[in-house]
């Protein structure tokens, strides 16, 4: 799992029928001192996020596990949000 800010939305009026009624987001990975880490990417969400929170997510093959049985083609997932952090 790792560490995102949501900083975005996407609106696809086509796509894939098995994202149908999902919701895409982009988010900033994080570092563990909350620094921007990489570049954005978009994720689905599974869990309600919204603009600025922090969240946690998954790539590759786990990032579809969360709308099983459903098939949901992708490969980032947020599978989390987050109440708190700290590095210390």
């Amino acid at each position: 799992m790792f560490l995102a800010r949501v900083i975005g939305t996407v609106v696809a009026t086509r796509k894939d029928p098995g994202l149908a009624g999902t919701k895409l987001l982009v988010i900033q990975p994080l570092r563990p001192d909350r620094a921007p880490s990489g570049r954005p990417l978009v994720a689905v969400d599974s869990v309600g996020a919204g603009a600025a929170e922090e969240v946690f997510y998954v790539r590759g093959r786990e990032a579809a596990l969360p709308f099983l049985p459903a098939e949901v083609p992708t490969d980032a997932a947020i599978v989390g949000i987050v109440d708190h952090w700290s590095t210390s």
